[in-house]
């Protein structure tokens, strides 16, 4: 007896359509690799521990020596081991830095804050509104303008101190705050930052609504954009600070009076006559000990600034 229609309808519904022999058979996905756990992640997290301890080491161990070195009177220096303490003697020293010569030391002092408080502030400004320029206008043989600034940052310095050298005496600037001062306002790299830092952080809208509302362009790099670029200026800042007041090579090029000379440079004659003076010993390394100072409390002071705007441009 045969079944109805309706009946077969029925019982496919309830069963469900037979399998195709056909139809590939279906592995289970494979279980994700373990990460590595126990021994194997303490033994990675101490290799790394370790090498960072290392390299801490490898850098504080001058700055520590110099420390040291910089508390021991002239006797002590040479009888007792590099990081052995001896009577202390630092205010001794100190004194004695400031006292040499008239006072010559608190002079360079002056003159390399001078140098490069100035200088840094200047260069940054300069740099940050460059960068703004490259950001924020269209004009033309723009990125041609902008690639003749990058072949300006793999030029070393000291390829450019005779040139300037050549340039000052020509306009008789030899031996002046300009000569050492002027050279140091171009900065390529600082345009270079300035343009990653405006890009990342002042948006094109933020500019087409400050013109919309009448703002001109002096006001808008001002009181608009300026203030977006403040990291970047300090960034900049910060990278011009060392540069300079490192600049040791520019300022035996363009300085022959004393009385002009940067720390780096009264610190470096002071160690060629300690063969014949031998009491500047103690002298230069206090000394070097001082000239560390000012950069030491220019990132702790400025450190906030500085790690924002190191992060410009990282998240789009």
């Amino acid at each position: 007896m045969t079944a109805s229609p309706a009946a077969a309808e029925a019982a496919t519904a309830t069963t469900g359509p037979a399998p195709s022999p056909a139809t590939p058979h279906r592995t289970a996905p494979a279980a994700p690799a373990r990460t590595p756990r126990g021994g194997a992640a303490l033994l990675s997290r101490t290799a790394v521990n370790a090498a960072l301890l290392l390299v801490a080491a490898y850098t504080l161990m001058p700055l520590a020596w110099l420390v040291l070195a910089a508390t021991k009177n002239r006797r002590d220096l040479f009888a007792t081991g590099p990081y052995a303490l001896g009577d202390f003697s630092l205010l001794a020293n100190l004194g004695e830095v400031f006292t040499y010569d008239d006072g010559i030391f608190g002079r360079w002092l002056a003159n390399s804050l001078l140098y490069t408080v100035v200088g840094s502030t200047l260069s940054a400004l300069i740099s940050v509104a460059c960068g703004y320029a490259f950001h924020a206008y269209e004009f033309r043989h723009k990125e041609k303008l902008f690639g003749v600034v990058l072949a300006g940052v793999l030029v070393p310095a000291t390829v450019l101190q005779l040139p300037l050298y050549l340039m000052a005496s020509a306009a008789g600037a030899v031996n002046t705050y300009g000569a050492y001062l002027v050279p140091a306002l171009v900065n390529p790299f600082g345009v270079y930052l300035a343009r990653v830092f405006a890009e990342g952080y002042v948006p094109d809208e933020v500019l087409a609504a400050a013109r919309v509302d009448g703002a001109g362009e002096l006001r808008l790099f001002a009181h608009v954009s300026f203030p977006m670029l403040w990291p970047g200026f300090v960034t900049i800042f910060l990278f011009t600070f060392t540069a300079i007041w490192n600049n040791f090579y520019g300022a035996l090029t363009m300085l022959n009076d004393e009385r002009l000379y940067p720390v780096s440079l009264g610190l470096f004659m002071w160690n060629r006559s300690v063969y014949q003076q031998p009491e500047l010993y103690p002298l230069v390394i206090t000394g070097s000990l001082v000239a560390v100072v000012p950069l030491v409390l220019a990132f702790l002071g400025l450190q906030r600034f500085w790690r924002s705007g190191l992060t410009a441009g990282a998240v789009k």
